[in-house]
């Protein structure tokens, strides 16, 4: 082993381990990864940032970006309406909404599809007096699994395609619809396998809703009021905070006969004031004993108390990408300009209570929010949450949806054809869909993935210096080595167990990225069909169903469901293997090894 292929297999291992740990975003880590290539002289410094006009990230930012457009249309609006009247029956219900989002997956980004039917699967859910946990990770899952279905379904597919045209002796990439034969079939089957039976393997959370439970207002809602003995007077509703290190937040102020809810944080004490407090109750008495206010009546309060004609209060999960990802709620204050309060975090079924201020973010907390009715949903969306209540979808339009579908299809075809390449037609498709109004420019810029993209354009050198080493040769001997014990086709079985494993613990484009050429290069040495391994690394690169953190759709739903960590694998792993046994014998059959 050489001085580079041992720094090449420290610095992948590192990253690897950072993966795993969570505790840095994996742009971050991915970033940190490619800088130690370049000090470490395995990645030329002026190819270090060669990733980013790379072809499979640049497919990939377009792809979100007609998401967005699509979803701007009404498209989803227009084909979910139905299910409202097939969802009496739990399997149908379960069905009707996983099949729903598998097939905008294969089309649209897993997230953004999810995203567009969360929503959906909520009110549904409650229309029919069911917990949401039935629904959200069959839903989650069969965003996963419709992705495998084309070129443009998730990001590990579109890397893998990239790759295949830098193989010497093919030298063209995978076409548009050339996942479709075992894609497809792993999705009916999983799809069928998660609708049918998997929902019933997986805990349930007891109830109407699992998220009734996280937010009992009446248990840290309390009124205050300002006395001559208090020692708040004068002080502004933002210094009482203050005063409190994050423990307490004001939710409402009542001078006179005026109640405002979100009042201004400036606003500044007087005697006679009522002030609305969100507080834990251990922390309660000592706050009154401090500021010397007095409780008011002897109930304490309920959410009805906290809304108006004007005022509202919202749930919403954060969503990947989104601002607010380990910041603090400083940082939502500064994005809503003080307009949102936050009441409550939940985290894994757990509300959060104590120090709010000092709480960050994570992706697939749910936020307890309350602000102006009307401007409070685009506030929402504007720091990167999803509402989890009815919200207003864009209405369907006819003329609209057949103008997206239109563009769409024609960059499909244009693909498909060979007439223009995936990121030629798809950033093609994007500027048609800008110049048509289906989408504006603040909308391309906020649909794109910023960690998505880092993470790829980063990995993608790391990955390429893998080669560059010949370490992924070297892996590739001590896995042919094993073709003493293992047929070509067990081989292949190993490649897709441990892509699986991988995706698990790390981000699925960036097991494609270093799975890919491993691979390749083993199929070379076996002197078998590159092109069914290939297709394994794509199959077991989207098939992260064991834990929350394996894929964001899974993290998605982790919060609005109030699942625990180890809920995902009692369905997850019984469907990897039913994706395993149902992928092999395509993969050989459509990929033959020899």
């Amino acid at each position: 082993m050489t001085g580079d292929q041992i720094f090449i297999f420290s610095v992948l291992g590192a990253a690897l381990v950072l993966f795993m740990w969570g505790r840095w975003r994996y742009d971050l880590v991915a970033v940190l990864a490619l800088l130690a290539a370049v000090a470490g002289g395995v990645v030329p410094a002026d190819q270090a940032f060669d990733g980013f006009a790379h072809p499979a990230v640049i497919t990939v930012a377009a792809v979100l970006i007609l998401s967005r457009a699509l979803r701007n249309s009404g498209l989803v609006d227009l084909v979910s309406k139905p299910i409202g009247r097939i969802s009496g029956h739990p399997y149908m219900h379960v069905l009707s909404l996983t099949g729903l989002v598998a097939v905008l997956s294969a089309f649209m980004n897993n997230v953004g599809a999810l995203a567009l039917v969360m929503p959906i699967a909520l009110k549904t859910a409650l229309q029919n007096n069911r917990s949401p946990s039935m629904v959200l990770m069959p839903l989650a899952f069969g965003s996963i699994l419709g992705g495998l279905m084309t070129m443009i379904g998730t990001p590990p597919n579109i890397i893998v395609a990239s790759y295949r045209e830098q193989i010497p002796d093919i030298g063209e990439p995978f076409g548009m619809f050339a996942f479709s034969p075992v894609g497809a079939a792993v999705t009916l089957v999983g799809v069928a396998f998660v609708s049918l039976l998997g929902w019933r393997l997986m805990p349930h959370r007891e109830g109407p809703s699992a998220r009734e439970r996280l937010f009992k207002i009446e248990e840290y809602m309390t009124e205050a009021r300002v006395t001559n003995a208090s020692t708040v007077v004068g002080l502004s509703l933002r210094e009482l905070e203050t005063l409190a290190e994050g423990e307490v937040a004001v939710a409402g102020l009542i001078r006179g006969e005026v109640r405002r809810l979100v009042p201004s944080k400036l606003e500044h004490l007087r005697v006679g004031d009522v002030v609305i407090l969100q507080v834990d109750p251990s922390k309660l008495a000592s706050l009154i004993s401090e500021t010397k206010m007095e409780l008011v009546g002897e109930k304490q309060l309920d959410a009805e108390a906290l809304k108006s004609d004007e005022v509202s209060l919202i749930e919403a999960v954060v969503m990947p990408g989104s601002p607010l990802e380990g910041r603090t709620p400083y940082v939502l204050h500064g994005q809503t300009q003080g307009g949102v309060n936050l009441l409550a975090v939940a985290r894994q079924d757990e509300p959060i209570h104590e120090r709010l201020e000092e709480v960050r973010f994570r992706v697939g907390d749910v936020l307890l929010l309350q602000g102006d009715t009307e401007t409070l949903p685009d506030a929402v969306t504007a720091v990167g949450c999803l509402p989890l209540a009815e919200r207003g979808l864009e209405s369907s339009r006819p003329n609209r949806v057949a103008l997206a579908v239109g563009v769409f299809a024609v960059a499909l075809v244009l693909t498909a054809m060979g007439v223009a390449s995936a990121p030629v037609a798809f950033v093609g498709a994007a500027a048609a869909m800008v110049m048509l109004n289906l989408v504006n420019l603040r909308e391309v810029y906020e649909s794109i993935d910023w960690p998505v993209i880092v993470l790829l354009a980063a990995m993608i050198p790391v990955g390429e210096a893998l080669q560059t080493t010949d370490g992924t040769g070297l892996i590739a001997q001590a896995v042919v080595g094993m073709n003493g014990v293992l047929p070509a086709w067990g081989i292949l079985v190993l490649i897709l167990a441990v892509t699986m494993a991988m995706t698990s613990v790390i981000n699925n484009a960036a097991t494609a990225v270093v799975m890919a050429p491993i691979a390749a290069s083993v199929a070379t040495q076996l002197g078998a069909n590159p092109d069914a391994f290939l297709m394994a690394v794509a199959i077991g690169a989207s098939s992260a169903f064991l834990t929350p953190i394996g894929h964001q759709s899974n993290t998605l739903v982790l919060g609005p469901g109030g699942y625990k960590f180890g809920d995902y694998w009692p369905m997850g792993l019984p469907l990897q293997i039913i994706i395993g046994v149902v992928a092999v014998p395509l993969l050989l059959l459509i990929w033959p090894l020899y």
